[in-house]
């Protein structure tokens, strides 16, 4: 028997400010951080519109996702070493709404890094205060000290959060720029 999920409004209301959220960030990690040509990797970008909307021409966009038939340019779990993907080769990642539906979160962010060419940067984003949802499986949620353990291997640029209105201490959202060490201290 198929039951039937109904949305309530507050989670209709905290999607809305995520993904406004999400916009508002890459936005500004374009116009911040991508000054100059470029590689940039967007992790599983099919669901929404991805990154290539918010960059300039100037950053060529590669696409990764695990699904086969998402016509990425790699097909690839990023949970795993994906040794077709040589190591340093993205000036950039963004990884949005993407971490929580992993099944090794800790994993991915040694891949990512792996990914980031020495002083590369890491654009990320993950709800905190929000339901369970697709793609399945949705597996985690993070706090601002869990994001500062899942990347500790990177250098954390900034961390963001939108708080949830007449609730301490529960973001609905985190944003995230992480870099990846310079090679005199990888």
């Amino acid at each position: 028997m198929t039951s039937s999920v109904i949305v309530s409004e507050l989670d209709k209301q905290i999607l809305a400010v995520i993904r406004a959220n999400v916009v508002s960030f890459m936005k500004r990690c374009s116009e911040v951080y991508a000054k100059s040509p470029g590689i940039l990797l967007d992790i599983a970008p099919q669901d929404h519109e991805g990154a290539r909307p918010f960059f300039p021409s100037y950053i060529a966009v590669k696409t990764l996702d695990i699904n086969p038939a998402s016509g990425c340019d790699f097909i690839a779990d990023i949970c795993e070493r994906n040794a077709q993907i040589p190591g340093g080769s993205f000036d950039f990642i963004v990884c949005t709404e993407v971490l929580e539906h992993t099944l090794n979160p800790f994993d991915a962010v040694r891949e990512i890094r792996r990914l980031l060419k020495p002083g590369g940067l890491l654009f990320g984003t993950t709800p905190f205060n929000f339901r369970i949802h697709g793609p399945l499986p949705d597996c985690w949620r993070f706090t601002e000290h869990g994001l500062r353990t899942l990347l500790k291997s990177l250098e954390i640029v900034e961390l963001g959060q939108v708080e949830t209105t007449d609730r301490a201490l529960m973001p609905m959202h985190y944003t995230f720029v992480a870099r990846r060490p310079s090679a005199a201290r990888t």
